[in-house]
């Protein structure tokens, strides 16, 4: 996918509910792009990197047994296609 903004302009990047979060760092091991680094005093994900998110990619999201993983919605992107 093509777009016409830097990428740091395109809110596109996980958030993580700590509410429902079980700290099992399945996201955390799962994402290769380095979007999550682990809190280890507080035993959970943080999003370090949101910008090291492919954008559109919700890999993480499924994979998430607790459904902690949220993304906006898929229509965000369309007023950033070049």
């Amino acid at each position: 996918m093509q777009f016409k903004a830097k990428r740091e302009e395109i809110p596109w990047y996980p958030s993580v509910d700590f509410e429902q979060c079980t700290g099992c760092q399945t996201c955390y091991k799962f994402c290769s792009h380095g979007v999550y680094e682990w809190n280890q005093a507080e035993s959970r994900p943080i999003v370090a990197h949101p910008y090291e998110c492919i954008v559109g990619c919700t890999g993480c999201y499924p994979q998430c047994s607790s459904e902690a993983i949220h993304f906006p919605p898929l229509s965000i992107l369309r007023q950033y296609r070049g």
